[in-house]
Parts: C-alpha cells; sequence; structure tokens
C-alpha cells in the first residue's frame, strides 16, 4: 500500500539510506580502530509526514503486518523484537538526546538484501534518523546521525555493533571508499574508481546464515576487551602492528590471541589498502582481501564453508582477491576483478556452490555509491 492509502495524505518528502559492503577493516570498528566500507546503490526509503500527537505509525512494504502504531513517549528499550524496533529505536533516541520528536507517519520500502550482512538494519536506521532530522530541522550532520543510529541499535534493539555500518550508510559518497578512524569518528573519503580502471566489486551473497553466528559478535567483542586489558591498552588499536609479535607472547588463551592478531593485523590491512589506493594500485588490493579473509577464517573464527567457498572458487577462476564481509558466518563475501574475468569468476564460485549442494549464491556489482540523501 502506498502512503496516501494509509495514512491519508501525501508524505512531506521521501528520503533513501544505502546499505554497505566493507572493502577491508572487519570488526575493527568496536576496537576503536579502522575501517574502509563504501555504500551499495541498494537503498532503504522512508516517506514520512510530521504528527504533533506523539503518535508514531511505521509501515513496511516488504514485511507483512500492517500498520504498527506506538506513542513516543511510551517507548522503551529492549521491549520490542520486529523491524519496527529499529526506526522506533531512532525516535528514542533523538528524544533522548532532546530532540522535539512529536510523532510520525513512516512509510519505509528497502532493496537492501536482508540477512546478507551488507546492513539492512542500519540503512532503516539512518533513513529515519535523515528524515525526522530534516523535518523537525535538528541540524545534525551526517556523523550525528550515525551516532544517533547507532544508539537505537545499542541501547533500544539491543544489538552491540559498532558505528561503521551507520557511519557509511549516512556518509558515504559516490565513486569513494570511506576511510574512517572509529575513535574519534574522523572521515576521509578515498577515490575508488573501479571503473575507470577495468575492474569491478562483486558481492557474491552466500544466502545462508549459520547459527552458530548467534551471540558471536558479543563474545568476540568481549574476548578483544579482554585483550586489551591483559596488554594494558585503551583498545586493540593501540597495539602496533610491529610489536605484534611481542604482544601476542603475553596472552595465554589462544582464542584470545587470535582475535588480537586478527584485529591488529586487519588495522594495519586498512593503513595498506590507503597507501595502494593513494598510489593508484588498486589491482594491489586483491591479494590485501584475500590474506584478510584468511584472517577472519583462522583468527577470528567468523567464516563458514560457503564463504571460504567464494573466496577459494573466486581466486581459482582469476579473481584478483576475495574475503568476506561483514559478521560473517554467513552473508556475503565481496570479490575484486578484472572486467574481463568477471564471467570466469562468477561462473566458477556458482559451478562450485553447485558442486558441494550449496544454493546458488547471488551476485552482484558493488558500486560505490552515494550516503543518505532526500529524494523529494
Amino acid at each position: 500500500m502506498s502512503f496516501e492509502e494509509l495514512y491519508g495524505s501525501a508524505p512531506e518528502g521521501t528520503w533513501a539510506a544505502p546499505g554497505r559492503v566493507n572493502l577491508i577493516g572487519e570488526y575493527t570498528d568496536f576496537n576503536e580502530g579502522f575501517v574502509m566500507p563504501l555504500a551499495l546503490p541498494h537503498t532503504a526509503v522512508a516517506q514520512v509526514s510530521r504528527r504533533g500527537d506523539g503518535v508514531l505509525r511505521l509501515f513496511s512494504a516488504d514485511i507483512d503486518g500492517g500498520v504498527v502504531q506506538l506513542r513516543v513517549d511510551e517507548l522503551e528499550p529492549l521491549t520490542n523484537t520486529s523491524w519496527a524496533a529499529y526506526p522506533a529505536g531512532v525516535v528514542w533516541a533523538l528524544r533522548e538526546a532532546g530532540h522535539p520528536i512529536t510523532g510520525a507517519d513512516i512509510h519505509l520500502s528497502s532493496t537492501v538484501p536482508t540477512g546478507a550482512g551488507l546492513s539492512s538494519s542500519a540503512a532503516l536506521e539512518v533513513v529515519t534518523a535523515l528524515a525526522l532530522n530534516d523535518l523537525y530541522e535538528l541540524g545534525l550532520n551526517c556523523q550525528d546521525l550515525a551516532v544517533v543510529a547507532q544508539r537505537a541499535e545499542n541501547a533500544f534493539v539491543g544489538v552491540p555493533c559498532g558505528i561503521m555500518d551507520q557511519t557509511a550508510s549516512a556518509c558515504c559518497t559516490e565513486g569513494h571508499t570511506l576511510y574512517l578512524d572509529c575513535r574519534d569518528l574522523s572521515t576521509r573519503q578515498v577515490p575508488f574508481d573501479l571503473a575507470a580502471q577495468g575492474l569491478q566489486l562483486l558481492v557474491v551473497d552466500t544466502r545462508v546464515k549459520h547459527a552458530l553466528g548467534d551471540g558471536a559478535y558479543a563474545e568476540r567483542r568481549a574476548g578483544c576487551e579482554e585483550g586489551a586489558r591483559t596488554l594494558g591498552v585503551p583498545a586493540l588499536r593501540d597495539v602496533p602492528y610491529e610489536e605484534l609479535t611481542e604482544a601476542l607472547a603475553r596472552l595465554d588463551d589462544p582464542t584470545v590471541r587470535g582475535y588480537v592478531r586478527h584485529i591488529v593485523s586487519d588495522n594495519h590491512r586498512v593503513e595498506q589498502t590507503i597507501t595502494l589506493l593513494g598510489a593508484g594500485d588498486v589491482r594491489g588490493v586483491g591479494p590485501v582481501l584475500t590474506e584478510g579473509h584468511a584472517s577472519l577464517r583462522d583468527d577470528l573464527l567468523v567464516s563458514c564453508a560457503e564463504l571460504d567457498l567464494v573466496v577459494e572458487s573466486a581466486n581459482a577462476g582469476g579473481a584478483l582477491g576475495a574475503r568476506m564481509t561483514g559478521g560473517g558466518f554467513g552473508g556475503s563475501a565481496i570479490v575484486l576483478v578484472e572486467d574481463a574475468y568477471r564471467d570466469a569468476v562468477s561462473k566458477s564460485v556458482t559451478e562450485a556452490f553447485a558442486a558441494a549442494g550449496y544454493a546458488e549464491p547471488r551476485i552482484f556489482v558493488a558500486t560505490p555509491s552515494a550516503g543518505a540523501r532526500r529524494l523529494a
């Protein structure tokens, strides 16, 4: 149903916020480290109008269930487990920050694949935050909106995510990857014009999500915090890569040791990628991606058979490099390919999945796209 059919009038405006893939720097955000996401062309779209009576009405065109009606002054963290918790959490977070949100009618739709590790939830949060920021003239910038959206997911929904997904959705620009320092939230737009180099970045959605991933994020966060405490640093970003071997020798728990090795080395891989892109050597990023996957698989222990098979078969088919992206245990991988090898690489991956008895993966091009914006 359209906004007009649901709510009886036209919306005051229409906004969009994208999903993302992360080029490099995985699980580093909550360790106050570095990440390099880019926005996808896939977006969550919100049509929104203000209300002055304290009522919040939410509708998703993608999920059966009709209109969810809530009162803004009765929103409580950790009480809603449906999709509506994400936009409702944004309203709660804005009000908690002192912003006078007096209600809204919101119609949401999304082309961001759910369950694929592409930040469909962050897109919902950010598009809601941007729309309310514009309509209520709150004066928040893109980084402010990302912080609000993260607080909604952390405190209201109850997911202890870092800041990367929301910042990517809110702040990315077309044709760039976003370098983000997750400690001070400083950002830099890094040119990432793959087409000019005769390259493509493919996303391979494995279409699986293993139950092993339940609670794994929080477990790894706790392990990383334990490692930082043992090493006497505020966060693992404070362990220099050059001192990694010495630091690992001070850790008795082999699991924590693996977590620390991954975080410190992945921060280093972000720095390597910055250097390569600055020198115009986009192809040189390929081996860095594959190295990053091995670290996620062997040290952080968040890969799975399907993701490993994507990386193995893509590289065997002629890719420059590949790795899982996102939280792991399913979801998606990214593959850097020459234009000329795209079909061969896609065929290699698809045939490998068929031979293994897996469902056919979804493969599409990740074009570095614009962050959240108003459409109408």
